[in-house]
């Protein structure tokens, strides 16, 4: 079935690569060019991944996905930002969105990417959904919940996905390469910031849910769970 995506970026050139692009791999593609031409269609048609530019005229692409979480919507979003600041990655996490790609970038990276979000939307059939915990962390896959305590965390789709994974392998050290293709599909090389990025999020939603270190990093190696 064919998948379609939406893309609103007020920048023609990159724009129009990216409907040539996506039309190519067999992607059903409408493209606009502000935030609230992007929501009106998201309003009138259903799309099964967005592709929004962060710096858009009018609403931009953080006003965007906040107007759509707020409203139940959960679609998921990849954001393009052409700021590189660590802070700016982290506001277009905690406005709802599922990844992001700063500008320039590779296309094959965004085309990873974007069937990353694909798989991940859609539950695998042998999926064990019993819930999962390490010490006061618990998390349900069956209903995409997860707690400290009694304070629900709000994560994003990556989010929760990499949390998953880190928590059902407790205890055992994740190189960043095995993360990398697990949640995201492909391995961004060495250079990449995007796991540590999340990790960082992460950490810093549970310690504001009062959590104790619960995600160790080992250095040179990658990343594990452990019960407090």
């Amino acid at each position: 079935m064919t998948c379609t995506v939406l893309i609103a970026d007020d920048d023609r050139a990159i724009r129009e690569s990216l409907v040539r692009a996506l039309e190519l791999e067999g992607y059903s593609v409408v493209d606009v060019d502000d935030g609230v031409k992007a929501v009106t269609r998201i309003r009138r048609e259903k799309f099964d991944v967005l592709i929004l530019d962060v710096l858009m005229p009018g609403l931009d692409g953080l006003g965007v996905v906040r107007l759509l979480r707020a409203e139940g919507d959960r679609v998921p979003v990849l954001m393009l930002t052409a700021r590189v600041e660590t802070s700016d990655r982290v506001a277009g996490l905690d406005a709802g969105a599922d990844d992001y790609l700063p500008k320039p970038f590779e296309l094959d990276e965004l085309l990873a990417r974007l069937r990353a979000l694909l798989r991940r939307a859609v539950p695998a059939e042998d999926t064990d959904d019993r819930a999962l915990s390490a010490g006061a962390l618990r998390l349900d896959p069956a209903s995409r919940r997860a707690w400290w305590a009694a304070t629900e965390l709000n994560l994003s789709k990556t989010e929760f996905d990499l949390l998953e994974l880190l928590m059902r392998n407790e205890g055992v050290v994740l190189d960043h390469t095995s993360i990398y293709e697990q949640i995201w599909g492909f391995d961004f090389g060495g250079d990449s910031k995007n796991l540590a990025v999340y990790v960082g999020y992460l950490r810093r939603k549970l310690a504001a849910a009062g959590a104790s270190a619960v995600i160790h990093t080992v250095r040179g190696i990658g990343y594990t769970v452990r019960r407090p």
